[in-house]
């Protein structure tokens, strides 16, 4: 059966010029049939430089409206429309305008992971990657940082220059993954590394070898020596790192960082998008006209 679907999605595929996009947190078996896999920034890059004609966005529903946003000319569908991100939201209404108000010579950064109603409100658009770079490189003192804490902190850490404001939205994955499971990890595999994705609490980020974004933790256990590491992110992550590295092991906390949002993905959900057409992004003008500045931005200055 699941033979079939793959067999069926494929030749829709063709048949429509579509280009299937997934993310590393996607069910193994769709990152397996994807065209690109890949983070938030990587995946935003792609869908920019794609000439297909319909893109397939196997993620949550952010990563759809920033393809929509890049692509207002093409058709971009989702597998699941209903697959979100609570973080996307974690802003109170009124509070950028609030801290506009309140300090001069404010930018707000908006983390990729967010509405394309606070994109349109932001003054650029960073990903957990290139979140440090960009905010080093922009010419304000004041940067209001949403709608992560966690990696909002990360980078005040990284640039002490500035005066970072945190909101107080965070990942309800990440922030579950705790620093008592991981030291459980390490005693238990005392010749691992700990790597550890920015959304991540502070304590955590503490007692971490390495601390970067997941295109960057796949790198880094590429290029490593070390066999065995410890993973402090969405456990979708482990098909990438198996498959790139199939003679070192991975461990991830007891309480696995699963998120369920991105499982609704499948390769039954794509077969659909497919076919129907369904499940498609849409977004006001407005809104997309003034978040594909803050987008632009990103992408400009990440070169």
């Amino acid at each position: 059966m699941k033979n079939q679907v793959k067999k069926k999605i494929l030749e829709l595929k063709k048949e429509k010029n579509a280009v299937i996009l997934a993310h590393y947190y996607a069910p193994d078996e769709v990152q397996e049939l994807a065209d690109y896999i890949g983070d938030s920034f990587y995946l935003a890059k792609i869908a920019k430089k794609s000439t297909a004609d319909i893109i397939v966005f196997c993620g949550v529903y952010f990563m759809g409206e920033s393809a929509k946003i890049l692509n207002p000319d093409k058709k971009v569908l989702m597998p699941n429309i209903t697959a979100d991100c609570p973080m996307a939201h974690m802003v109170a209404e009124g509070k950028i305008e609030e801290m506009r108000k309140k300090y001069d010579d404010l930018a707000v950064v908006c983390y990729i992971n967010s509405t394309a109603e606070l994109k349109s409100k932001s003054d650029v658009c960073v990903t957990s990657s290139n979140a440090v770079s960009i905010v080093k490189s922009l010419p304000n003192k004041n940067i209001f940082f949403i709608p992560d804490k966690n990696l909002g902190a990360f980078v005040a850490e990284q640039v002490p220059e500035k005066n970072i404001i945190l909101n107080d939205g965070y990942c309800p994955i990440h922030a579950k993954i705790s620093a008592k499971e991981v030291k459980a990890e390490k005693e238990m595999h005392p010749c691992s590394l700990v790597l550890t994705h920015p959304e991540c609490e502070g304590d955590v980020l503490a007692i971490s070898d390495y601390i970067g974004s997941t295109a960057e933790i796949i790198d880094y256990v590429k290029a490593s020596l070390c066999k065995e590491f410890i993973i402090c992110t969405e456990d979708g992550v482990k098909f990438k790192l198996k498959s790139d590295n199939p003679d070192k092991k991975f461990y991830f906390p007891t309480t696995r960082p699963c998120c369920a949002d991105m499982k609704l993905n499948t390769l039954e959900k794509l077969l659909f998008a497919l076919e129907t057409e369904e499940n498609e992004i849409l977004i006001d003008g407005k809104t997309g006209e003034a978040a594909i500045a803050p987008l632009d931005k990103m992408l400009e200055l990440a070169r």
